[in-house]
């Protein structure tokens, strides 16, 4: 199991998520940034806008994705 935070994953806090696979992550992630739309929270409302530009340009989005999934392979195992 490894551990990324939310800001890792293009958000706005420190909460962090735990999780076998990266899709595994990018899907507690997800929860985490709906469940934050729901409460209109500014800072992450501001992160997910810029998600949003960047999912404009696909070359860039999949650039950005990579990288994060990379982020996460180099990772140390939890302990």
């Amino acid at each position: 199991m490894k551990t990324m935070n939310c800001k890792q994953l293009g958000g706005a806090c420190d909460i962090e998520f735990h999780a076998n696979t990266f899709d595994e992550i990018a899907e507690l992630s997800k929860q985490h940034g709906m469940e934050m739309f729901k409460q209109q929270d500014s800072d992450h409302l501001d992160a997910m806008q810029h998600m949003q530009e960047l999912m404009k340009e696909p070359e860039e989005m999949n650039k950005w994705f990579n990288s994060q999934r990379q982020e996460f392979e180099s990772l140390p195992e939890n302990k």
